[in-house]
This record gives C-alpha cells, structure tokens and sequence, in this order.
C-alpha cells in the first residue's frame, strides 16, 4: 500500500506533499532533517493521507495535489477528511 500525504510545519504552517509505502519511517525522515526539501523547516505533522495501491497510482495523485498550487485547495482537502 503506498500513501499520499500532507504535511504541515509547526514552525511556518507550509505544506509538503509527498508519497510513501512507509509513513513512519518517512515523517522521522522529514523531521530528522533527513530530506533536503524540508530541513530546517519542521517539525512536520502529518495533517492527510490517502491510500493507494500501487506507487504509480500514488504518485499521479501526488502530481495532480501539487499542480493545484492552491494553498485553498490544500485546506479543503484536510478539512474533509476524517481521520
């Protein structure tokens, strides 16, 4: 099962997108300042995530989250999930 996920900065209130098979093991990541994109920039939390099946499926949902470009867009999406 792959996962697509938002995350949020504590520090700024950014969002991240990505994706992953491991969602634990990637927040440390992102919160070891282990990723270059957001090093320096957490804590991160995990604020949304849909499943997936494939990484193929998970990375074209990805893509389609981040050319929105909408910070809106992004809100609206973790205000409808129920977690």
């Amino acid at each position: 099962m792959f996962l697509v996920y938002i995350l949020q900065s504590s520090k700024s209130g950014r969002f991240y997108i990505g994706h992953t098979e491991d969602l634990i093991k990637r927040i440390l990541r992102h919160n070891h300042g282990q990723v270059v994109a957001t090093k320096n920039k957490g804590p991160w939390e995990v604020v949304y995530k849909e499943s997936y099946s494939t990484r193929s499926e998970a990375v074209r949902r990805e893509l389609e989250i981040k050319s929105k470009k909408s910070r809106k867009y992004i809100e609206a999406l973790i205000n409808t999930q129920n977690y």
